[in-house]
């Protein structure tokens, strides 16, 4: 019998269904002279208008445009009796990203770390964890490079801003020496499944492998409880962080420059992303 071995850079079925969508859309070569009427107007134009330049039965030109909306290339909205056809542009920027993912120039983001220490463990934090997840908290405080904050917060602010079921910390021979928690990115009912993360080591046990424990717990946990989006920002001078983060298949964003201020001084920050598994 023949084992077939998966191939472990193959796209993932989601990403792949996702692109070709894209590229079908783009299939008909009425539809792509359209988009670039579109794309080449920013105030956007009317679908008298394009029927016009295209010369095209309004019908014929209703119809491209529908299929450019469903995939998100354009959006729509009425003006008048009119209806106004605008540019995506988070979907146009992300044509050449897909292009680059399907000819292998991206590698497929991977769901978690793997190769997780074997001496760590990792499980919900409990009410008498509270002063070692402060303390670890502060030693992070005080390099400077973890947060914009200078003290620690309260416990009780703490407990109120962390979603309850994903505060996790990590134990080495029975003593905490890491954290996890995720916090609400928005009070907004439309943003309830995206949350901002946050990973914390304490001293003298970085580089055994706690950070990348506490991440696997974080995202596998994250996916299992329907959370679609985590976010993160990062010093840009914690390249550890980052390079950790993205084996738990968080994607840079982008970088927020001039952010914000600690000590008086302005520091960058390295925005990341990590989509899970949408229902």
């Amino acid at each position: 019998m023949t084992t077939v071995v998966p191939n472990p850079q193959l796209l993932p079925e989601p990403e792949a269904a996702s692109y070709a969508e894209c590229f079908a859309c783009l299939a008909e070569p009425t539809r792509v002279k359209l988009l670039h009427a579109v794309a080449t107007t920013p105030r956007g134009l009317t679908v008298g208008a394009l029927t016009e330049i295209l010369g095209i039965s309004q019908s014929t030109c209703s119809h491209h445009v529908r299929k450019l909306a469903d995939v998100g290339f354009v959006h729509l909205r009425k003006a008048g009796t009119a209806t106004l056809v605008t540019i995506n542009q988070a979907c146009c920027s992300g044509l050449p990203h897909a292009a680059d993912a399907v000819m292998g120039l991206l590698a497929p983001r991977p769901c978690c770390p793997d190769d997780l220490p074997a001496d760590v463990t990792v499980r919900a934090l409990r009410g008498d964890d509270w002063t070692a997840v402060r303390r670890i908290y502060a030693e992070g405080v005080a390099t400077g490079l973890a947060t914009f904050e200078t003290e620690v917060p309260a416990l009780a602010a703490l407990d109120a801003k962390w979603l309850p079921g994903h505060r996790w910390v990590a134990e080495i021979d029975g003593v905490v020496a890491g954290w996890t928690a995720a916090a609400p990115a928005s009070a907004r009912e439309c943003y309830s499944g995206v949350a901002e993360t946050s990973v914390y080591v304490a001293d003298g046990h970085r580089g055994r492998g706690l950070g990348k424990a506490l991440l696997h717990k974080q995202v596998t946990e994250a996916d299992r409880a329907g959370l679609w989006t985590l976010q993160t920002a990062i010093f840009t001078e914690n390249r550890t962080s980052v390079a950790l983060h993205h084996t738990a298949g968080y994607r840079t964003i982008g970088i927020r420059e001039r952010i914000a201020r600690r000590d008086g001084v302005w520091h960058d920050t390295v925005f990341l992303e990590r989509r899970g598994i949408l229902s």
